[in-house]
């Protein structure tokens, strides 16, 4: 199987938005995902940021393991029962690209994870009970 990461933002007990992206690590390869080439400017515009590329994008060598690529592949609004299409589309060959990234683990606990994504940004991410 496919090894996929979900995202969650919950806006209320009963609205939520929910992004799927596919995902690969040293552990569970897809070979599918390969890196990623342009910085996210889509005609030379900013629109969904702007990612680390080349020698800035590398693995730290030091922390094997630590990477998780992923390219995002659909997401969902939902409001009580009713669901609606993230309208960002994922899958159009002229964004393929645009909407590969990666994080990489900087600290590991049962309760937490801290990582660092393509983009510059830094993720605390605390377990649910």
């Amino acid at each position: 199987g496919k090894l996929l990461v979900r995202q969650i933002v919950k806006f209320s007990d009963r609205s939520e938005l929910a992004v799927d992206a596919l995902a690969s690590t040293s552990a569970y390869p897809l070979e599918e995902l390969t890196d990623r080439e342009g910085d996210g400017k889509i005609l030379g515009l900013n629109i969904l940021g702007v990612s680390f590329v080349g020698d800035e994008a590398q693995e730290d060598q030091r922390r094997p393991d630590s990477r998780i690529r992923f390219v995002f592949d659909e997401g969902n609004f939902k409001f009580g029962d009713l669901k609606i299409p993230y309208p960002v589309p994922f899958r159009l060959p002229i964004l393929r690209d645009a909407v590969k990234g990666w994080i990489d683990i900087t600290y590991l606990s049962d309760r937490m994870r801290i990582a660092r994504g393509n983009k510059g940004t830094t993720f605390i991410l605390q377990k649910e009970d």
